[in-house]
């Protein structure tokens, strides 16, 4: 199991998804979305894995309304966007492998151990 959390420092459901990992001994990496972004491959897998582009996003966040990403029409744009400030991304993403999860759902995680 290679469990790798994507999350932002200063959020909760982060904390809480690194506690749930951490509390049943499980390893897994903290990635920092703010300081470190996410590359290609791994954003085209977990988008895959989560459903597509509008479950990644985080349309409440203040980079989403400074870079006016609503008005953008081209899924394409909001993904060029979305890589440019990482910042816009819905918080935690846990991936294990080819699966992953936005949110904290432990109701999935329980199912990966």
């Amino acid at each position: 199991m290679n469990i790798q959390i994507f999350g932002k420092s200063k959020c909760f459901d982060t904390k809480k998804a690194e506690r749930y990992f951490k509390e049943r001994r499980i390893k897994y990496q903290l990635i920092d979305l703010g300081k470190y972004g996410m590359s290609m491959g791994e954003y085209k897998s977990v988008k895959s894995a989560v459903g597509g582009l509008s479950k990644l996003m985080d349309e409440t966040s203040k980079e989403y309304e400074e870079n006016f990403v609503k008005y953008l029409s081209d899924e394409a744009d909001k993904e060029e966007k979305l890589l440019e400030h990482p910042r816009m991304f819905q918080t935690p993403i846990v991936r294990n492998g080819k699966l992953a999860t936005v949110g904290f759902r432990p109701e999935i995680w329980k199912d990966w151990v």
